[in-house]
């Protein structure tokens, strides 16, 4: 039990380092805009730039992870995290900082790498609240990274340096205390898959990041986004024909769980758009400074905390696809209520308790909802998807809030987290329901 915990304890650390350089740029954006004398829409790729390379590490480091052993993978990943936080502490450009965003990006696996490494560590009563706290400590991570860039006083420089330091100490508890057994899968990785996806989701997130500017009918936009849905076919055709595909299109879309997938995707769209939209809210209309935009994501984290907390009690009541439901439910009043009333700092508190509640209850549930369907020997590939979905829904969210933000469009940008919200409490019930019925 007490090693177990410490197994835990570290790869929840782990993963809440990861989770933190996806979140520590919002609030750096208007001062790096400033700073580097570039528009909204292209300070936004800062942000954008991590979430993408998380989108094509998370399947690619995680079949890593199943052929040569996720410990060895996750301190690869770690790795590149301190390499892309050092290079990006010490950038004085935006290609450079964007550099060392994507390097960053490659942390963003630990997560799914960490539920395989939970499910070697835990005796299976256990793994429900082992996966619940993992997935959880996403938001812990996110609402982390507000706060770290307040507390450091919104210097792009020393946050950074930060994120390398956390990045050391966390590579050294791995190394140290997490073991896993020798089985490994065979095949070989799917480079191609991966340079495919790459391809149609900046693609896809370059048009509708400069759609606004460009024009959403010239050539430039309508090139790029006819560009992503060609690639996007190409890459889903060449994956059916793949021995061993980055990404497995029939687990993306089996019955058991595309309910998880879909309800990842729009938690994931709508915590990142309600992130950066009170971060753009509160420093302009309300004044805050980068601290103050952390504090008022505080109950967002703290209760992401508690949620994690009794996750496992909580699934051993309800199922996991309606806790994810009953959380997105909960995200989509929070998002609804920025839409009608943002004026105080008292509606971005309440607001801010409501998310954490559901998207604490969320994600900790969603863990466990796109795993339990597979088999042991798939969890790594499982939860990679699902993380996957999350991060491109994260992306696409940086990119739709950097277009409308620029036109100062916040009460409609928590409008469309509030449908996403409500879609993944759709999702969620009905295809949540329809995998239990689903015969073994």
């Amino acid at each position: 039990m007490y090693k177990n915990f410490w197994a835990i304890a570290v790869l929840a650390f782990g993963v809440a380092v990861g989770t933190l350089q996806m979140t520590v740029v919002v609030p750096l954006l208007p001062g790096l805009q400033r700073l580097l004398g570039v528009p909204p829409t292209t300070a936004s790729w800062a942000l954008t730039a991590g979430l993408l390379s998380g989108a094509v590490s998370i399947p690619l480091l995680s079949r890593l992870g199943d052929m040569y052993g996720r410990r060895r993978v996750s301190l690869v990943s770690l790795g590149l995290l301190v390499a892309g936080s050092a290079l990006a502490a010490a950038s004085g450009t935006l290609a450079t900082l964007i550099v060392g965003r994507v390097l960053q990006g490659a942390a963003a696996p630990l997560l799914p790498l960490a539920m395989g490494l939970a499910r070697e560590a835990v005796p299976a009563h256990r793994l429900p609240s082992a996966i619940g706290l993992l997935s959880a400590t996403i938001g812990v991570g996110s609402g982390g990274g507000m706060i770290l860039a307040g507390l450091l006083g919104g210097d792009h420089r020393a946050v950074f340096w930060t994120l390398t330091g956390l990045g050391v100490l966390s590579f050294a508890l791995v190394a140290a205390v997490i073991r896993e057994t020798p089985v490994r899968a065979s095949g070989r990785p799917d480079l191609a898959g991966a340079a495919l996806v790459a391809v149609w989701l900046v693609c896809l997130l370059l048009a509708v990041s400069k759609g606004a500017a460009w024009g959403w009918t010239s050539p430039a936009t309508l090139g790029l986004l006819a560009g992503a849905v060609v690639v996007a076919g190409v890459w889903v055709a060449t994956a059916r024909r793949t021995a061993a595909p980055l990404i497995e299109i029939p687990m993306l879309l089996h019955r058991g769980t595309v309910g998880a997938t879909v309800a990842s995707f729009l938690l994931g769209f709508a915590l990142f758009a309600a992130i950066t939209t009170v971060s753009a809210v509160a420093q302009g209309p309300l004044g805050a400074s980068v601290l103050q935009v952390g504090l008022y994501l505080l109950p967002t984290t703290v209760l992401m905390l508690v949620v994690s907390v009794l996750a496992g009690p909580l699934m051993r009541r309800f199922t996991a696809s309606a806790l994810v439901a009953g959380g997105s439910a909960l995200v989509a009043a929070a998002m609804l209520w920025l839409a009608v009333s943002r004026s105080s700092g008292a509606d971005l508190y309440g607001a801010a308790t409501v998310l954490g509640l559901g998207v604490g209850l969320g994600y900790a549930a969603l863990g466990t909802m796109a795993v339990e369907h597979v088999e042991p020997a798939k969890t790594a590939a499982a939860g990679g998807i699902n993380s996957l979905v999350r991060i491109v829904g994260s992306s696409v969210a940086g990119a739709v809030g950097a277009a409308v933000l620029s036109g100062g469009g916040a009460g409609w940008s928590f409008g469309v987290a509030a449908v996403a919200g409500l879609l993944a409490a759709l999702f969620a019930a009905i295809y949540g329901d329809l995998s239990r019925k689903e015969p073994a």
